[in-house]
């Protein structure tokens, strides 16, 4: 099997900082995809000159996250059967999960596409956005929509390298896609004076443009186990079922999230256009932060299924250890960052001109201060969960995320928001750092339950 300069070695030697080396790149990747949403945001909030453009893109980004949330979770699954075949030295089965992988990608890409497009209008509807904003968010959604094939290529092909410890790549793909989302971005809007549509389609070409590198590369390492030959594209039923198996509860799990998300957009939404606005700017804030504090839970669940099929079992409690330092000191750090710089931030989105800048300023600065003074916590949860799915355990954090995260959301939106003390911005958030807390203890317990009976497996 022959190594790429770009690959970590994650069965042997050393983890902390391997564990670092491997989640920076993710960091930065997540922080470059979240950028894309950002800069559609600051570039039609600013530069369209229709002041209802801004609440229009905002307005979708529930339902969009829900779509994405589908294809990342069984993305997941994906990588975590390539990460334990790929530790095993199993290159006949890692070559068979990639290309099973690829073709579900553009398979299933092919269907979320289609099912946005039917159901954008309603579900748009549904979530109370206001009559103002609606045909621009119709608009901007249909068009994101039309490259759902390509994020999912992407996000796949991304998994397989991040899955046999090349997580720069992605990385580097992002970055040179990025600043031609951004380009694009202002020849759309402030060249041919476009709003919404402007802003969508610039995002689109550039999730085409971050598949076509992706698959090359994968295509270049044709010679290697995990690289892809367009010809061997095929739904193999072993790999399939077992990328299934993993990928299909943290996919339920991502859309219950989501689902729960647009339910609480829905309480946003009655509370006004500075309300909307609000949550927005802080959603693009939370998006990089979330990233930054959640992407150290990518080098757990590989680092932990490459080990769990290498048998080398003693390095997965390293890996969930050192996991809990980094994701706790960078989630402090990067929340307390973000929030000395989230007033400058907030500037970005709105226009000079807009006589409602004071209010929406305030509400955005309630807004972060919830969510970025506990983002560790979220971090914490997001190690745990990881370790979990790395080991091949898929329902009970999916169970947990259920009932946890998104039931705890479900229920403070109905139950307790609509009490006088709760009916704002932040007190509809409150139920986030309070579900993180659940799940984060619930997850500590499946895992030590997990780790009894890995015990007992390395004993016989």
């Amino acid at each position: 099997m022959i190594a790429s300069k770009r690959q970590l070695a994650i069965t042997e030697g050393p983890i902390f900082g391997r564990m670092i080396s491997f989640a920076m790149p993710v960091m930065l990747s997540g922080i470059l995809q979240t950028l894309y949403s950002m800069a559609d945001n600051v570039v039609v909030g600013k530069f369209s000159g229709d002041p209802n453009a801004l609440g229009a893109v905002g307005s979708t980004g529930s339902l969009s996250s829900m779509l994405l949330n589908l294809i990342i979770g069984i993305s997941l699954g994906a990588s975590v059967a390539t990460s334990q075949a790929y530790g095993a030295k199993n290159e006949g089965l890692v070559s068979r999960t990639v290309h099973t992988a690829i073709t579900f990608a553009l398979i299933s890409g092919i269907t979320v596409m289609a099912i946005g497009l039917l159901i954008s209008k309603p579900v748009l509807v549904l979530m109370g956005t206001r009559p103002v904003l609606l045909e621009g968010a119709v608009l901007y959604f249909r068009i994101i929509c039309l490259g759902i094939p390509a994020t999912s290529l992407y996000n796949f092909a991304a998994d397989i390298l991040r899955s046999v410890g090349n997580s720069r790549t992605p990385l580097i793909i992002l970055t040179c896609t990025g600043v031609a989302n951004v380009a694009l971005n202002f020849l759309f809007v402030c060249g041919l004076g476009m709003s919404v549509a402007g802003v969508a389609i610039a995002t689109i070409t550039s999730q085409y443009l971050s598949a076509a590198y992706a698959l090359l590369v994968l295509w270049r390492n044709r010679d290697k186990c995990y690289g892809f030959t367009p010809k061997k594209m095929c739904l193999d039923v072993a790999p399939l079922k077992r990328m299934l198996r993993l990928g299909i509860p943290a996919a339920l799990q991502n859309m219950a999230f989501s689902l729960s998300n647009i339910m609480l957009i829905s309480g946003v939404n009655s509370l006004g256009d500075h309300a909307i606005k609000a949550n927005t700017i802080a959603g693009q804030v939370d998006a990089i932060t979330y990233t930054a504090s959640t992407s150290f839970g990518s080098a757990a669940m590989v680092f932990t299924g490459q080990n769990y099929g290498a048998k080398k079992y003693s390095r997965i409690k390293r890996v969930l250890i050192y996991g809990l330092i980094q994701a706790t000191v960078f989630g402090v750090l990067t929340g307390q960052l973000f929030l000395i710089f989230s007033e400058p931030i907030a500037n970005m989105f709105i226009s000079s001109t807009d006589p409602n800048r004071a209010e929406i300023l305030a509400l955005t600065k309630e807004l972060v201060n919830i969510l970025l003074n506990i983002y560790f916590v979220c971090g914490i949860m997001g190690i745990v969960s990881s370790v979990l799915k790395g080991l091949g355990y898929s329902i009970s954090p999916m169970i947990t995320a259920l009932v946890c995260i998104c039931g705890t959301r479900i229920t403070w939106r109905y139950f307790v928001f609509p009490h006088e003390r709760f009916n704002s911005l932040g007190g509809l958030y409150l139920s986030f750092p309070i579900s993180w807390i659940i799940a984060t203890v619930c997850y500590l317990i499946i895992f030590f339950v997990a780790w009894r009976k890995i015990k007992r497996k390395k004993e016989e």
